[in-house]
């Protein structure tokens, strides 16, 4: 393998895919775009199909599930690892499960649940920090701005893991998005509770994204981007939304 971005020599270590509710709900393209990376890059991945919601919403609204975390526990602590396509989900299962699990009293419950939530990856974490890599042989000949997400940025410290990966992505046009570490406003169950607030969030971030002349929105979170992208629709912006796996999936030969 000559090229660089296929140089990992996989151990081949059993890793599965976390799909999350939105994305295998209502985009699916993203997850298929995390499977290709990681084939691409010599690293198998399965989909458990005993997978199902992470709790996250019910948590955020108060609803403690502790028969969620114990079926993702259940369901994938024979991997080695576990990919997410989502800084919100991901942050959800490290920083979640183990204090639900001991809401519960069920101390044995929590233990697991650390265990399997140290092995859990968002994507720019598996690929930078356990397949050593940030560049994995993508082209998005598109001019694309980078929206860093508040549980990714603040809760997963992320960091600028994605920049890296987009950096080294061929003829992409990469501009930075103004005033980038502010909230867009959605906030899991926030928008539906704070309507208000929310939308004037909505309206700061998207001035941000208009002003960048950006074709495409990018981040790494699908439900920032329907919100952000449901409103960038309503004013007919002409921006897209695309989740960071869909961008690094693009290649010559099959460009997005």
């Amino acid at each position: 393998m000559s090229q660089s971005w296929r140089l990992y020599d996989a151990r081949r270590m059993r890793a599965a895919l976390f799909t999350t509710c939105l994305v295998d709900a209502l985009f699916p393209d993203a997850g298929k775009a995390t499977v290709r990376i990681l084939e691409r890059l010599g690293q198998p991945v399965e989909f458990p199909l005993e997978q199902t919601c992470c709790g996250q919403m019910h948590a955020n609204t108060g609803y403690f599930e502790p028969k969620l975390v114990r079926r993702y526990v259940d369901v994938f602590e024979p991997y080695d690892a576990v990919v997410v396509p989502s800084g919100s989900c991901a942050g959800a299962i490290r920083h979640q499960h183990p204090m639900i699990a001991r809401e519960a009293n069920d101390e044995a419950l929590a233990t697991r649940a650390e265990a399997v939530a140290k092995k859990t990856y968002e994507l720019s974490e598996f690929l930078i920090d356990v397949l050593k890599t940030d560049d994995v042989g993508a082209y998005f000949p598109h001019r694309v701005t980078y929206h860093p997400t508040c549980h990714s940025l603040r809760m997963l410290g992320v960091g600028d893991r994605p920049l890296r990966l987009l950096r080294n992505v061929r003829a992409i046009d990469l501009v930075e998005l103004p005033r980038n570490d502010e909230c867009c406003g959605f906030g899991g169950t926030f928008s539906i509770k704070n309507p208000d607030v929310s939308a004037a969030m909505l309206a700061d971030k998207m001035e941000s994204v208009i002003e960048t002349g950006a074709e495409v929105l990018c981040a790494g979170d699908r439900s920032c981007l329907m919100h952000i992208g449901g409103g960038l629709d309503r004013i007919h912006a002409g921006v897209r939304t695309l989740h960071l796996a869909e961008v690094l999936a693009g290649t010559q030969d099959a460009p997005l």
